[in-house]
């Protein structure tokens, strides 16, 4: 079989292979070359350094193998010359590319989060991932805890590039918003900076392509471009032709969220309306306490009287007010707070809010009140001060709230607003990071991907939707 020329483009893919950073980020828009790019650059630095340890990897097996291993730019084409000077060879039941000067391509998947830990005595030279966003954060950390490089004698010309991580993606799927978070809107495109100790220390960049920087693309398949007009809306569009991080079709809220009018200035709440805390509880991954407020038909006012906003909030209409999220600060990872140790942050919030005497329980997942061992979750908190009510989990609740969330949502989009929205202040930052970009699951397309950082998301929807005898009806007191 007749090899393919192994060679880059000028532009972003020769710039990517030549950084200096040590961690990259390339891709952007459908087309860009990524996938070519890392088989091109793994088997470059296989061949040039001896004894090196590339691993590869895509989040499931049929992924790889039809990315990498088929195909006119696949690994068996572009090394058809080498295996047939017995060079190098392909091992298809290990998924091992061996060269002749002790280097090795791993081809790896890791569809679940356990399967991360296949990996634990791994000392891995390179680490490529290709489509970073279909994995969790959890995964990618793990995986890159083991980027390390002892022993192996580089080049002087790259030596300070090694060990490397070299991933590729377009926007959306799971990890969207950890990997945005992480390289995108870190820093300038291009630009070379140092991620922070605890994200691993290494030199980050993000490196842009679109298509128009895959010239062979473009010249053996001129229509493609065009086509990709034809998938769906003018962000979906806009993300696959040129590499938008923005907010994108296929995300649970992405039509109905609208940051100008559901994300608002706050205001005194008045003292009529419902106030109540939310919560989805989490150790090792984020909990998240939402306070609510639920108008009854009064406006708020001023000292004097005087109406403070322009528009009149319909009765019904449901605002996030403040939040406390329990995470570490990296994506979807938890700060393994006892349930005491929360219901004493949230009293000692409470108590700095000005609403403090107006909050009652509001909805938690039903799972707190479990009783595995002792208290529960839900009787430790009661016994400081902090309750909650049991959230609908009954068939089809997920689906329904999703979908309640989505028609407040677009409530507010129309002035005067009419139905009961959905609206939140915008000092809920977490909420404003998290939610917008939630990825819908792929085989339900009617419920959200639990893969992904939804639970902000969840605890929002226990509240918004939970059964009318709330707090005050039944007359619950307490903090």
């Amino acid at each position: 079989m007749a090899g393919r020329q192994i060679a880059l483009h000028d532009g972003p893919q020769t710039r990517a292979f030549n950084s200096q950073a040590t961690e990259i980020l390339y891709g952007g828009a459908a087309g860009g070359g990524k996938s070519y790019l890392i088989r091109i650059a793994l088997i470059t630095w296989a061949m040039s350094v001896p004894g090196l340890q590339c691993y590869l990897f895509r989040r499931t097996f049929p992924e790889l193998n039809k990315n990498h291993i088929e195909g006119p730019t696949s690994f068996p084409v572009l090394l058809a010359p080498w295996l047939d000077a017995r060079l190098c060879s392909i091992n298809y039941s290990k998924m091992q590319i061996r060269f002749q000067n002790g280097s090795v391509i791993h081809l790896c998947h890791c569809q679940y989060e356990k399967n991360r830990l296949d990996y634990h005595g791994a000392e891995m030279h390179v680490l490529a991932i290709d489509e970073l966003t279909t994995f969790t954060y959890t995964i990618y950390s793990y995986l890159r805890s083991r980027v390390r490089m002892i022993g192996i004698k580089v080049p002087e010309y790259v030596k300070q590039s090694f060990p490397r991580v070299l991933c590729a993606s377009n926007p959306g799927g799971i990890g969207h918003t950890w990997v945005k978070a992480g390289w995108v809107t870190a820093a300038r495109p291009n630009t070379i900076f140092k991620a922070a100790e605890d994200e691993g220390g290494m030199m980050r960049q993000y490196i842009p392509a679109r298509l128009d920087d895959n010239p062979t693309l473009m010249h053996e398949d001129p229509s493609y471009y065009t086509r990709l007009g034809g998938l769906g809306t003018a962000e979906l569009v806009k993300a696959l032709r040129e590499g938008s991080w923005d907010i994108l079709e296929g995300a649970m809220f992405a039509d109905v969220w609208d940051e100008s009018v559901n994300f608002i200035e706050p205001f005194p709440i008045p003292a009529s309306w419902e106030i109540t805390r939310a919560f989805d509880w989490g150790s090792s991954k984020p909990f998240s306490i939402g306070w609510w407020a639920r108008c009854d038909g009064t406006q708020p006012v001023d000292n004097d009287g005087q109406r403070l906003l322009e528009y009149t909030i319909p009765r019904g209409t449901r605002i996030r007010i403040a939040e406390w999220y329990g995470w570490s600060g990296k994506a979807d990872q938890g700060c393994r707070l006892l349930p005491a140790e929360i219901a004493k942050g949230v009293v000692d919030r409470e108590r700095l809010l000005p609403i403090y005497s107006q909050v009652r329980p509001g909805a938690a997942d039903s799972s707190i009140w479990d009783k595995d061992r002792g208290d529960s979750i839900a009787q430790i908190m009661e016994k400081q001060g902090v309750r909650f009510l049991p959230c609908n989990k009954g068939p089809g609740s997920r689906v329904s709230g999703w979908e309640t969330m989505r028609d407040m949502m677009k409530a507010a989009h129309t002035m005067p607003m009419e139905k009961p929205a959905l609206l939140v202040f915008n000092t809920c930052q977490q909420f404003r990071r998290t939610i917008p970009e939630l990825p819908r699951d792929e085989m339900r397309t009617d419920d959200i991907d639990t893969g992904s950082e939804d639970h902000i998301a969840d605890e929002s929807r226990y509240e918004i939707t939970r059964a009318r005898q709330g707090a005050t009806k039944i007359g619950i007191k307490g903090v």
